[in-house]
């Protein structure tokens, strides 16, 4: 008797449904975005946004990267995104990093989104952490960067209706190079 009471309380606790508070790769990337200096701000005025929680770089000589993400427009998830990159020039070592694109306008939404997206070399992202300049950019060339992931005073603004912003997560990889990133969509 006292091991069906037991049973049946365990299969009671067990089968309540439980509020799930946890957060994905997504949330928590678009939260440390959040609370980095001038990328702060773009979360109110963009039309919508890509979210890339790792992208992986590394390089000798030629060099590429890779990571896949989420696109949302005006605060809701509507597609899934990569992103491909490959350099050429001066590079060795091997890094990760967060990337954000906020879009302007549906304009630019649309343009990220219509397939096969490319960033040309001239495009440059704002790097959020201390010291993380030359590696975080869209092209391997140098960003601007300061402070710390909480407290970044970057200088942020939209190139083409895009801004990008970059929090460095790990590695070291010094990087004097060419190259664009191209980007494909798929809708949810």
């Amino acid at each position: 008797m006292l091991k069906r009471l037991i049973s049946a309380l365990a299969f009671a606790v067990f089968a309540l449904p439980a509020p799930v508070a946890w957060a994905d790769e997504y949330t928590d990337t678009m939260n440390l975005f959040r609370n980095a200096g001038e990328s702060a701000h773009f979360f109110n005025n963009a039309y919508g946004y890509a979210v890339f929680p790792t992208i992986g770089k590394g390089g000798i000589g030629i060099g590429g990267a890779h990571g896949s993400g989420r696109v949302y427009a005006k605060g809701r998830a509507v597609g899934d995104t990569s992103m491909t990159q490959v350099t050429i020039g001066l590079q060795l070592g091997g890094q990760a990093y967060s990337q954000m694109i906020f879009f302007e306008d549906e304009r630019s939404f649309r343009e990220f989104t219509s397939g096969n997206f490319e960033f040309g070399a001239e495009a440059q992202a704002i790097a959020i952490t201390a010291a993380a300049g030359a590696q975080a950019s869209t092209t391997g060339a140098s960003a601007g960067a300061s402070g710390g992931k909480k407290d970044a005073a970057t200088v942020g603004k939209y190139y083409k209706g895009m801004a990008t912003f970059t929090i460095a997560k790990g590695g070291l990889m010094y990087a004097a190079t060419l190259g664009g990133q191209k980007f494909s969509y798929k809708a949810r």
